[in-house]
């Protein structure tokens, strides 16, 4: 075979199925997308879940839970890696025990947990929340630090450092604030910062899919009992394709990155939102309001990213990266719609072709 007649072919047949693509609209469009990504070898598996007005508009999985028995990622069912869309749902608790007075967002972090060695400078719950409090981020391994830390144990890789500004003169997005911000709800409960979390929220939201994973077994299911749910392997990518991830533990990190879930029960929690079935409007609008720096939004409330999209509708939710899992999580309150995706690879670059398969949903 002539090798370039060869190439000209597969340029033409490509330029032509694109061409197609282009051409659908809505659901289709949503839905040739995502599963290119599988198909171009982007994720290994992907799974989405959105509803309109209170019913599911559109679920789907692509790919598979595991490339090596091939079993097929399910929407409902298969359990990932959520990374910092952990932080809306430990902002939820944080906001009932806002409501409950066991925590004042404006008191120093010092009155909760005063045995943290003390900084140039005090700083709030709310400064923590809203990542104006001048914690660092990670470095080198610390994202995937494969150590079975509790959280009040977890603080040891970055309580010495010094705060990196003035707090409330700057932003800077971190998990680690959430990890010192959970730690204060743990010592003002009494009780683990996860049973806390699934007292005041997974279990009166019907959240039956998402899970704290196990402190001295990070890769085991936490869901035995329920046969029907899949535990994904944990991916990243590689020169020839994907690799299995490197193992890590993430529980001392829980409020920042640590759980896990299923985009049904993610888009559950959305709706629960839009529906008033969480808590009062006067707490919640602090922790859906962005705060600003200098008159400048920092496009982020309380544990939730508050922004406007492409086309200039608001949404409220989250984007998380973490090892072997990647996670799209937003609530559109005028569009009453809720979309969440999940993948099972660790920053797969895919975030343009997720825009657009939102943005053809918000216009089907």
């Amino acid at each position: 075979m002539n090798p370039i007649k060869n190439i000209i072919e597969q340029f033409f047949a490509k330029k032509k199925v694109l061409g197609k693509e282009q051409d659908l609209i809505g659901l289709a469009k949503a839905d040739a997308l995502l599963s290119q990504l599988v198909n171009d070898h982007k994720v290994p598996g992907l799974a989405i879940t959105v509803l309109k007005n209170g019913e599911t508009f559109f679920q789907k999985g692509y790919g598979f839970i595991d490339l090596n028995t091939r079993n097929k990622v399910s929407a409902e069912n298969t359990v990932f890696r959520i990374a910092s869309v952990s932080k809306p749902v430990a902002a939820t608790a944080l906001a009932h025990m806002v409501r409950e007075r066991l925590i004042d967002l404006d008191a120093s972090f010092y009155a909760y947990v005063p045995y943290f060695p003390k900084k140039e400078w005090d700083f709030t719950i709310r400064q923590l929340a809203g990542h104006t409090a001048g914690i660092r981020g990670y470095r080198g391994i610390e994202y995937g630090l494969n150590k079975k830390y509790g959280i009040r144990e977890g603080i040891e890789v970055f309580k010495d450092d010094d705060l990196l500004f003035e707090p409330g003169t700057d932003y800077l997005y971190n998990s680690f604030g959430w990890v010192l911000i959970s730690l204060a709800m743990q010592e003002v409960s009494g009780i683990p910062f996860e049973d806390y979390v699934s007292e005041k929220v997974l279990q009166p939201l019907g959240l039956n899919k998402t899970f704290a994973p196990n402190l001295h077994n990070a890769g085991s299911a936490p869901f035995q009992e329920d046969e029907n749910l899949q535990l994904s392997k944990f991916y990243s990518k590689c020169l020839t394709g994907f690799r299995e991830a490197i193992e890590v533990n993430n529980f001392y990190k829980l409020a920042g990155g640590g759980y896990l879930s299923t985009t049904s029960d993610l888009a559950k929690f959305g709706q629960a939102y839009l529906d008033g079935q969480v808590l009062g409007y006067d707490i919640l609008k602090q922790f859906l309001t962005p705060g600003s720096i200098n008159k400048t939004s920092t496009f982020y409330g309380l544990g939730w990213q508050v922004s406007r999209d492409s086309g200039g509708r608001n949404y409220y939710g989250h984007v998380g990266n973490g090892v072997g899992g990647y996670s799209n999580f937003f609530v559109y309150p005028k569009e009453q719609m809720v979309f969440a995706i999940l993948t099972n690879c660790t920053d797969p670059k895919i975030q343009n072709t997720l825009d657009d398969a939102i943005e053809a949903l918000l216009l089907a």
